[in-house]
């Protein structure tokens, strides 16, 4: 893995069963950094964790009545840095404008990005012509 940029593109169904698979790439995608000198374990529950609610996020705003859509999830590993795009199609949403979630109340509204945001040094959404892209950063050294 040195030196190489390594891309990993997944589509899966727009379905909660493919969760646990998504989560586990990441997780094996952190096992494999040879130049990450912090806890390889850490990092491989973080992503997990970031691709599980990222994934969530994108069932969520593409209606989960359309299974036939796909989830896009592309990872990039280039030099020290740790890129994770995920695309849907669905109506997209305003991160900005997502409040701290209430961890007194169990509502999890909100509670993905927190989460994604705490774990990634950066985190943006956006829209381009034809579908919306979270992107979150990750820097490895």
């Amino acid at each position: 893995m040195e030196g190489n940029t390594i891309e990993v593109d997944i589509k899966v169904p727009n379905k909660t069963r493919y969760l646990s698979l998504i989560g586990k790439i990441g997780e094996d995608i952190a096992r494999e950094l040879e130049r990450y000198s912090g806890d390889k374990d850490v990092l491989a529950y973080h992503l997990n964790l970031v691709l599980t609610e990222a994934m969530v996020n994108a069932i969520k705003h593409a209606g989960p009545k359309e299974p036939e859509k796909l989830v896009r999830i592309v990872i990039t590993l280039h030099l020290d840095d740790l890129t994770i795009r995920v695309y849907d199609d669905g109506q997209g949403f305003d991160i900005n404008s997502i409040p701290a979630p209430n961890f007194e109340e169990l509502e999890d509204r909100g509670r993905g990005i927190f989460l994604i945001r705490s774990l990634m040094d950066s985190v943006c959404y956006r829209k381009n012509c034809k579908e919306n892209i979270l992107e979150m950063k990750k820097k490895l050294s």
